[in-house]
């Protein structure tokens, strides 16, 4: 496994990150457990995770399904860079959702108590509040790292103004500030380059991928068609953007095909090529579909390759793409 350091903190991280978002929900708990052990066993010690997941009627909480494997045995946690988030409401009651202080302390303290542990590594704000001012979320998030139940801050779902405007906040209290964004970013939706990863690079934000194969779009979903073992991609956005961008998706299925490569490993290798990407995150929903996303670490994408991925999904900006954030201009 690679490493890396999360931003510009001492914290090493594996280049690939575990989401566990399926956790409670597509795979069983049991399964779960046994993607975690997985994980450990291939050297991946960064688990994603949010205080929402698994919580709709008929579900298992997936913080709990994480505390519960953590109880198995103190070297896991031990092991294991947890990171978690809040923001989105978990109630219909007041406060009960954003970045007040009030939710933030309830919040925290819910998800120490699912997970099994009394501390946090990574707490993220899963989207920013718009109606909570900078002084009242870094007050409260410096009150959690005096207590010991964070060790670092980060973000998710930020635009890069909003990355600006949070550490400015932070450095006026002279405070680390944010470590990490994670932020929607794949070969098919590029457009966190004009800004998100601009910002990142300049304050010193680790940038962590999610959907980083577009929701399969970008693991070969036409192939697993004709193959019968597609599981994304045949219904909702998904359809949709297949599509829409069928032929574009054709003509990469078959540049990997040429190149000897599975799509699904292009395009997490592309991802681990870009400059600021710490690791993006991969979601399976077995233990097999983990050991399925190692090889794209071992990727070595030529320039005539990438310069081909450029031409079929090209960079955002008016002017055909470029370096961002002059990609604005001339």
């Amino acid at each position: 496994m690679e490493y890396t350091r999360l931003g510009r903190s001492g914290l090493r991280v594996s280049r690939l990150v575990l989401g566990t978002m399926n956790f409670g929900t597509e795979t069983s708990e049991q399964d779960s457990h046994a993607i975690m052990a997985r994980a450990h066993e291939h050297g991946i010690n960064f688990f994603d995770t949010a205080n929402v997941y698994g919580t709709r009627p008929g579900e298992t909480s997936t913080e709990e399904i994480i505390g519960r494997w953590f109880a198995g045995s103190p070297e896991r946690r031990e092991r294991t860079v947890l990171a978690t988030k809040a923001y989105i409401p978990t109630g219909s009651r007041p406060n009960e959702g954003g970045l007040s202080a009030l939710h933030i302390r309830r919040a925290c303290e819910d998800s120490l108590r699912r997970l099994g542990t009394d501390y946090i590594d990574l707490y993220r704000m899963h989207h920013i509040d718009r109606h909570t001012p900078w002084d009242e979320i870094w007050e409260a998030f410096g009150v959690l790292r005096q207590q010991g139940k964070v060790l670092y801050f980060g973000s998710s779902n930020f635009a890069g103004w909003h990355l600006a405007q949070a550490q400015e906040a932070a450095r006026e209290r002279h405070f680390l500030g944010l470590v990490a964004e994670q932020s929607r970013y794949n070969l098919m939706t590029r457009w966190a380059e004009l800004e998100v990863l601009p910002a990142a690079r300049h304050y010193g934000i680790g940038v962590i991928p999610w959907g980083p194969l577009n929701s399969g779009l970008l693991g070969g979903v036409l192939r697993k068609r004709r193959e019968g073992t597609a599981a994304r991609g045949g219904s909702g956005h998904s359809a949709a953007a297949l599509a829409e961008h069928g032929a574009t998706i054709e003509a990469y299925e078959k540049l990997c095909a040429a190149a000897g490569a599975d799509p699904a490993h292009v395009g997490l290798a592309w991802l681990l090529a870009q400059e600021g990407v710490t690791g993006p995150i991969i979601g399976p929903r077995t233990a097999a579909q983990l050991d399925g996303s190692l090889p794209a670490l071992d990727l070595e994408l030529d320039a005539p390759l990438l310069a081909e991925l450029d031409r079929l999904f090209p960079p955002p900006g008016p002017n055909g793409g470029g370096p961002a954030p002059e990609a604005y201009a001339w």
